[in-house]
């Protein structure tokens, strides 16, 4: 997957669970109007998408667009490692 589609759909996930239109890549999500309880939905739609396991410490990390993106692309591309 290529860096650009994978920015396309996370940040369709993350908008579809928080009915939030634009997903700017430094803006907070608690600025967004992204709440814990959304940003978990978040998380489990990520892991169901892309077969992670996020742990809760760096749930915590994932505070804006541009953190998801790298804690994703960083967790595929060890997963894409380990299967060679």
């Amino acid at each position: 997957m290529s860096n650009a589609a994978l920015r396309d759909k996370l940040r369709e996930i993350i908008s579809e669970v928080s009915e939030v239109d634009e997903i700017p890549d430094e803006a907070p999500f608690e600025e967004l109007g992204i709440d814990s309880m959304m940003a978990i939905e978040i998380v489990a739609e990520v892991e169901r998408t892309y077969k992670l396991s996020i742990p809760e410490d760096e749930l915590r990390e994932m505070t804006h667009f541009e953190a998801v993106y790298d804690l994703v692309r960083r967790k595929l591309e060890a997963a894409a490692d380990a299967a060679e």
